[in-house]
Order: C-alpha cells, then sequence, then structure tokens
C-alpha cells in the first residue's frame, strides 16, 4: 500500500508530502490544488509507460506546470522575489510504500538549448527505486542520474551498459536481464492505477452505445463497454454487492443486458414504467452511477485507483450510495478520491475515510493543520 505522494514544484505545488491511506479523501474549495494533486497522480502512472513527458507535453509543457511562485516561498516581510530563479528547474513526483513494498522518484529538468525541434520537452534528470517507506542508501535498489543507471543485486551494483535518453524512464526502458523482480513489479502497478476523469455522459458518449459481447473484467477508461463490464460482474463477481448498489442509488430498479447479434446493449427497468430504458435514455447521473459501480466493482481490482469529482452530475440523493460503493471498493483496492461534495466527505469521513483538506497559503498549496515538519518523512533523489 502507498504511504505518501510528494510533489515538488508542480503549479501552486511547491513542496507538499500527502499521507495516503486505504482510502483518502482530498477536499478544498476552488483553486485550492485538488485538481494539481490529482494530475500529479496521472503523471506518475504515465512514467511506468514511459508516458510522463509526453504527458507533461499535453498540459503545455515543463515551463507551464511548474510552480508558479517565487522560488523560495512566500516572503512574509519585504518584496516579493521575481520569476527568474537562481536554482536548477525542477518538477518532482514521488511516492513512498509500506514495508511490503515500494518507493519511486522522477525528477524533471529542462533541456539545454539545442538544435532541435523539441527543445522545451523536460528531461529526466534522476530517478529512484527503494523498498518501505523513505528513500535512504540502504533501501536503494536501482537509480539514475542523467543517462547513467543502475541496479543493485545480490553481488552489489551495477551499472548498465546502454545510457537512458532524455526522455526515458528507467521504469518502462529496464528489461531483461536489467530489470530486477522489484523494478518489474513496481513498473506492473503502476501500469495497473486506475483513472475514470475522461469518462463521457453526453448524448454521443460511448457508454451510452452498445458494445461487443465480449467479458469485460476492467470497464475501459472511457465506459464504452459498460453493459460488458456490468455483465461480468454479474456472472464472475459478486452480484449481490451489484444488485445492492443499483439499488441503494435506484430504488427498485435492475438492470439487464441484451444480446443484439454479438453486441450487446444496457436495459434500465425501473418501477412504473411499461418498458426498461437503454443506455441512450438515461440521464447523465444515472448513467454516471452505473459507470462507477461498474469501475470499483470491477472483477479485477486496481491496486490503485483516483477519482476525480466522482459526484459530477448525481443527485444529491444518491452521494450515500456513491459513498458505501467507495468503502465497499476500499477493502479490495487503495483509492484517493478527489471531490468538493461536502456531503460525500462526511459520509466517507463517517466511514473511516482519511481526509485531507487543502487551502492556499499566500498562493502555495498546503494541507490544512501541517505545518513544515508535520508532514511524513521525504528524500529526494539526487540529480
Amino acid at each position: 500500500m502507498l504511504t505518501s505522494l510528494a510533489v515538488e514544484g508542480y503549479r501552486s505545488i511547491r513542496s507538499l508530502v500527502v499521507p495516503l491511506a486505504p482510502l483518502t479523501v482530498v477536499t478544498g474549495p476552488n483553486g485550492s490544488g485538488k485538481s494539481s494533486l490529482y494530475r500529479s497522480l496521472r503523471l506518475l502512472a504515465a512514467a511506468g509507460r514511459d508516458g510522463a513527458v509526453a504527458a507533461l507535453a499535453r498540459e503545455g509543457g515543463l515551463s507551464s506546470t511548474l510552480w508558479a511562485g517565487p522560488e523560495a516561498g512566500s516572503p512574509t516581510t519585504g518584496p516579493v522575489q521575481g520569476t527568474r530563479r537562481a536554482k536548477p528547474v525542477a518538477l518532482k513526483l514521488g511516492f513512498a510504500a509500506d514495508a511490503g513494498g515500494f518507493g519511486y522518484a522522477i525528477d524533471f529538468g529542462m533541456s539545454t538549448p539545442a538544435q532541435t525541434m523539441f527543445g522545451q520537452d523536460p528531461v529526466i534528470k534522476a530517478e529512484a527505486v527503494w523498498s518501505g517507506p523513505m528513500l535512504r542508501p540502504a533501501a536503494l535498489l536501482s537509480d539514475r542520474r542523467g543517462p547513467t543507471a543502475r541496479v543493485r543485486g545480490d553481488d552489489g551494483w551495477r551499472t548498465l551498459g546502454r545510457q537512458l535518453a532524455p526522455w526515458e524512464s528507467m521504469l518502462s526502458e529496464f528489461g531483461d536481464p536489467d530489470a530486477t523482480p522489484e523494478i518489474i513489479g513496481l513498473r506492473a502497478d503502476l501500469r495497473d492505477w486506475r483513472f475514470y476523469d475522461a469518462v463521457r455522459t453526453d448524448a454521443g458518449a460511448p457508454a451510452r452505445q452498445t458494445a461487443l459481447g465480449t467479458r469485460a473484467p476492467i470497464l475501459a477508461s472511457d465506459g464504452s463497454d459498460l453493459a460488458a463490464a456490468l455483465q461480468t460482474i454479474r456472472e464472475q463477481g459478486d452480484a449481490r454487492d451489484l444488485d445492492a448498489a443499483i439499488s441503494r442509488a435506484l430504488p427498485g430498479s435492475r438492470f439487464s443486458v441484451e444480446d443484439r447479434a454479438g453486441r450487446v446493449a444496457l436495459l434500465l427497468h425501473q418501477p412504473g414504467l411499461l418498458r426498461p430504458l437503454e443506455a441512450a435514455e438515461l440521464s447523465d447521473g444515472t448513467l454516471r452511477y452505473l459507470i462507477w459501480t461498474a469501475a470499483l466493482l470491477s472483477t479485477r481490482p486496481a491496486t490503485f485507483l483516483a477519482l476525480n469529482e466522482p459526484e459530477t452530475s448525481l443527485h444529491p440523493g444518491v452521494v450515500e450510495a456513491l459513498a458505501s460503493l467507495l468503502v465497499t471498493a476500499a477493502e479490495r483496492s487503495q483509492l484517493v478520491v478527489v471531490s468538493h461534495s461536502a456531503a460525500l466527505v462526511g459520509a466517507l469521513e463517517a466511514a473511516g475515510a482519511t481526509v485531507h483538506r487543502l487551502e492556499k497559503r499566500d498562493g502555495e498549496t498546503v494541507l490544512e493543520g501541517q505545518g513544515r515538519l508535520d508532514g511524513p518523512p521525504w528524500s529526494w533523489p539526487a540529480r
């Protein structure tokens, strides 16, 4: 299980280490940095797929994602420092795990001027993989400084013969015989992290269409196989949890899946209606709740699942049902939920979730009540 998330130099986050629990809720007012914290998780997941540089490019490049405040923080007296920086530019992301897991950190910097069209691409300056809750020499398993990477084996440290390109993560590039079992396991875990922030519920949404009639143990990131995913849970998962989740949100309702020449269609049967409603006819809130049901009750649970404002489009009366669904899912997967719904946050907190409230302090995102020395211990790899 992950025990902490660390972010430095990202948008409104100058330096933040957030403790993580089996079910962690992040909340706060608009503009407090909730989305930045969520996006940092996405960037970490992309590192396991060699897509972190491309993910940063989609956000406008490293220069547009860097900490926007003064280098030394916000002074309490005197003039505010300008944007010109004296120290090397850096965006750092990482996480730590419990004694049975592995931690990882990556440090991005700006490339040196060169004759290339991709001069704005960030470069990976340093990476590290370690065991346990904190990076320290005895726990270090592999690291990378610039293009040079090394791994620790039973007979000590071994430097890789091939140097890494500035945009290549050692997680994705280490292959046999370079990859240790720990790196392979960490890479597999990162690639199993799931995010469902791109699911649409508009009239043309993929979730409203019929799907191929094949098993779907993991709901597609766009919800396009919703009917197949729900039927897979009914046949191979916990059908009672599935029916209970739908009944709590939509009393008296049930769903069925219909085979249509090799494709499957979702039908919702509701009290008082003479015919079932197809996915194309469902309200945005009903469809979104069914999507969360399929994602959270997956027959192949994720090691880590992050949800950004799952209450969007839901009727206030459904929030309690969503909270119950999240609590059930947290028994099988570690969850981070970003929400601005006081009702959802309150229900999850009452169920035992760890709640972190973000606030802006002189423009900087901080955890409410956390002082500079109150966070989990953290150390970044050296460049």
